[in-house]
């Protein structure tokens, strides 16, 4: 897998495309699931998810938390993006 930025525009229906050769190297096609988080003042986060796990956020924002540095997220942004997801209840995050 390619391992560097990639610019992407959204367009005005607020969608992205991800480019082909992330799909390809990343297994996703249509109907492939994410969780979408925002990171404060900072931007989003995706993370491929099979759609059963929806219940366990937590764990992939410890995930998160512990690759802030390499994901170049500043820690108090991130820490207050926590706090939000947490006043969610277990299972109500949408599937988009």
């Amino acid at each position: 897998m390619k391992k560097y930025p990639k610019s992407i525009k959204c367009d005005e229906r607020g969608q992205l495309v991800i480019p082909r050769d992330i799909r390809s190297d990343l297994n996703i096609g249509e109907g492939t699931g994410f969780l979408l988080y925002t990171i404060t003042k900072e931007g989003v986060l995706l993370k491929k998810i099979d759609p059963a796990p929806l219940d366990m956020h937590h764990e992939i924002l410890n995930e998160i938390e512990a690759k802030s540095d390499k994901l170049a997220i500043k820690k108090e942004n991130l820490k207050k993006a926590i706090k939000e997801y947490e006043k969610v209840k277990e299972g109500n995050l949408e599937l988009i």
